[in-house]
């Protein structure tokens, strides 16, 4: 018998270019090449929403055997929603609140070329965190990315959260253009794994961008429960396909 094989895929820089709709070359070659030879499935950090916009539309969960959303917190299976949680219920009211009053009054104090709007984004099972702000157009996402590399916003801000709140229990993850993901330690992409474990494959394949240590494809791509490919495009993640499955 041929091996049940599972190909799970990240979005943003793997799928698609940053925020951007999947190209159609690559989604006929996902659903007419890939798809006969393997099961399909998705997990982004963002909400089931964005990732549905750049996956051409919400049925995608038709598309794709698993679709996880926001790291598997919300997630589909073969069509139909199959789990949900938060972090509003997991960490409760009040610390979520005095961890947003520290993070707005720290990106109060921030000067940037450009700010926008949208600086805290709460997500069923993460913050996402924007020092410019998800609102900015594309242009300013590029400038903020070459800014950010330079000063390490993103990164010094991470560090200053970790001091303030060396206990609270959460992870920070570096992911995209402008923005990074806070977290409850462990629900990170691997929290996917915990519902496909029981599935039973013979090999999970995961392909991501961010896969170096701070990535938020990282966790995921170490763990050993997966064979994990660090991609640099979606045409690279084509042509890794095509020499892993010869097609």
């Amino acid at each position: 018998m041929s091996p049940k094989i599972l190909c799970l895929f990240d979005v943003d820089g793997t799928l698609t270019k940053p925020r951007n709709s999947i190209s159609p070359k690559l989604e006929e070659f996902l659903q007419t090449k890939l798809k006969p030879v393997c099961t399909l499935g998705i997990v982004g950090g963002s909400d089931f929403k964005k990732i549905a916009e750049q996956m051409n539309g919400d049925d995608m969960i038709h598309k794709y055997d698993y679709v996880f959303s926001e790291n598997g917190l919300v997630w589909f299976k073969k069509g139909k929603e199959a789990g949900r949680q938060s972090i509003q219920k997991f960490m409760g009211e009040e610390k979520l609140q005095t961890f947003i009053n520290f993070v707005l009054k720290y990106l109060s104090d921030i000067v940037l070329p450009v700010k926008r709007g949208t600086f805290v984004e709460f997500r069923a099972g993460m913050l996402n965190i924007s020092p410019i702000g998800r609102s900015c157009s594309q242009q300013e996402r590029d400038a903020f990315e070459e800014y950010d590399k330079k000063h390490k916003i993103r990164e010094h801000m991470i560090e200053a959260l970790k001091k303030q709140f060396p206990d609270i229990g959460f992870t920070y993850s570096i992911g995209g253009q402008i923005s990074f993901d806070v977290f409850p330690t462990g629900w990170d992409k691997t929290y996917c794994l915990r519902y496909l474990e029981v599935e039973g494959f013979d090999e999970i394949h995961f392909f991501g961008d961010k896969t170096d240590p701070g990535g938020n494809d990282f966790e995921i791509f170490m763990d050993k429960r997966v064979i994990g490919h660090k991609v640099t495009s979606p045409l690279d993640t084509q042509k890794q396909l095509e020499v892993l499955f010869k097609l």
